[in-house]
């Protein structure tokens, strides 16, 4: 296995936190080898100074691509921080949807991965509606900086395991069965999320609405503090007064980093 140089390190930690926002500390040197290892063979590159010189040099964006996947770790499930859910439920929706005339509700569900979590969303919403949303606009939009996962999330498709934690009724009503070992989401879920590939540490957020509510779940524990900071800040420019913000419980925003208000565990809202 080709080991990293300390100044091979620097480099590309330095790149993918200038493009990415992602913060690798020193400790994660050891981490970056192993995880890199399989690509540098595969493509036969003599130093990861070649291989970081290959990044720069596609210009198809697939070689970063499989840096970020590498180094971060796309672990999601459904129901992942059940709490989450069922205030969003109980209360979120029936908060935002009790007085709106428009009859638009706005998700962003930011670092979506393979989709687990916007389309939990999606069969919420779904439950919570039943025959009135009809007349609603409920489209979830999910992003995420991989367009690998973004491809899998779109297919809709898991293996009966991965969705074992769901209820049965949402097994029975949103699910039909695949082959033996695999199930699909039904349309009516799959078409109710939009997917996107986005990059958060972009300058320019490019929405023309702002949202009823984020989230941005076990994102920003790859961020140092400024970078959080900043991300946090577009977030609740882009959040319309009344919405939420949740984070992971991993995560944490101290009062004077944020105009949010803590309301529950990992969860803020803007006041209105």
């Amino acid at each position: 296995m080709l080991q990293i140089s300390e100044k091979e390190f620097k480099q590309l930690a330095d790149y993918i936190k200038a493009n990415y926002g992602i913060y690798l500390k020193d400790e994660k040197q050891t981490l970056m080898t192993g995880r890199l290892s399989n690509v540098l063979a595969e493509k036969n590159f003599a130093s990861f100074a070649e291989y970081f010189n290959y990044i720069l040099a596609d210009k198809t964006g697939d070689a970063v691509v499989t840096l970020i996947d590498k180094i971060t770790t796309n672990h999601t499930f459904f129901m992942r921080e059940v709490d989450h859910f069922n205030f969003f439920k109980e209360k979120v929706l029936p908060q935002l949807t009790g007085n709106s005339k428009t009859k638009d509700l706005r998700i962003w569900s930011a670092g979506c991965s393979s989709g687990e979590e916007p389309y939990t969303l999606a069969m919420l919403i779904d439950e919570f509606f039943e025959m009135d949303k009809k007349w609603w606009d409920t489209k979830i939009l999910a992003t995420d900086i991989s367009s690998n996962v973004i491809e899998v999330a779109r297919a809709g498709v898991y293996t009966n395991e991965r969705i074992a934690t769901i209820p049965a009724s949402w097994k029975l009503n949103y699910f039909e069965k695949l082959e033996k070992e695999k199930s699909v989401l039904v349309p009516k879920i799959r078409n109710e999320v939009i997917y996107r590939k986005f990059n958060l540490m972009d300058q320019t957020f490019p929405f023309k609405k702002k949202f009823h509510v984020i989230f941005c779940r076990n994102v920003m524990i790859y961020f140092d503090n400024k970078t959080k900071i900043d991300l946090v800040k577009k977030f609740y420019d882009l959040t319309e007064p009344g919405g939420y913000l949740f984070i992971g419980h991993s995560e944490s925003l101290q009062r004077s980093e944020t105009e949010y208000k803590n309301i529950l565990p990992a969860v803020y809202r803007k006041e209105p």
